[in-house]
């Protein structure tokens, strides 16, 4: 166990980076996971059995201070880290001529500065590691859509990876960005229901994530776009 991959996971309490933690946790890895609430964090914790292998840190994915103390509180506890998830991010669900602008800040920081505060915070440590960075995006940072303020945060995480990509290549660490279509996770809790349509589970999309981490050392995945069948867009 001491020797086995480390992963950090931003926003890793429940939906898809709760997803992605179980998974690497059955494989075998240790797995920080990071979020605002500290009792989501402890009941995820508990309904694992509190693993020896699973750390809990409360933090705001963008806040600098707290994501560098949660992955130098990663590195004191289990003594490297190799992957890194940034899947902290949220949607307020309307529109840049007819929103309230005072969700927006939030949404701004926690989706676009959130990911690059972790990987400025990281990358030493993936460097020594041969890592890789895992964002993830969605399919609304590909599709243009009417007004849609979230989608253009996710565009900029779209850019990010593989702006990122094309330096810390260079240092032998991987860069894989997962742009998920519809999934049945808390994002849509603020939205009032459910979208139409068949809806990927957490479970669906984890494995895809699971699958880019675990690829042979000196391989790659970049982009990867995962719909449910019957999402057109």
């Amino acid at each position: 166990m001491s020797d086995s991959p480390v992963a950090l996971i931003t926003g890793g309490g429940s939906g898809i980076g709760a997803a992605v933690a179980r998974q690497l946790l059955d494989a075998g890895n240790r797995v920080t996971v990071t979020g605002r609430g500290e009792e989501r964090l402890r009941a995820f914790s508990a309904e694992l059995g509190d693993p020896e292998g699973l750390l809990t840190v409360v933090g705001n994915a963008a806040d600098y201070d707290g994501v560098q103390g949660a992955v130098e509180t990663t590195l004191k506890e289990f003594g490297r880290l190799d992957t890194v998830v940034a899947n902290a991010g949220f949607g307020t669900h309307d529109t840049v001529s007819e929103g309230d602008p005072a969700g927006w800040t939030e949404m701004v920081l926690t989706n676009v500065l959130g990911p690059a505060l972790l990987i400025r915070a990281s990358i030493d440590a993936l460097k020594e590691s041969k890592g890789r960075i895992v964002l993830v995006g969605s399919v609304a940072g590909f599709v243009n859509t009417p007004g849609n303020i979230y989608g253009a945060t996710k565009w900029a995480v779209t850019g990010l990876a593989e702006n990122t990509r094309r330096q810390v290549t260079q240092w032998g660490v991987g860069v894989t960005l997962v742009a998920p279509g519809r999934v049945e996770t808390p994002f849509w809790d603020n939205y009032g229901s459910l979208p139409p349509g068949h809806l990927l589970t957490a479970d669906q999309l984890a494995d895809s994530i699971v699958w880019a981490i675990r690829q042979p050392a000196g391989v790659d995945v970049n982009t990867m776009v995962v719909r449910p069948i019957g999402q057109p867009n």
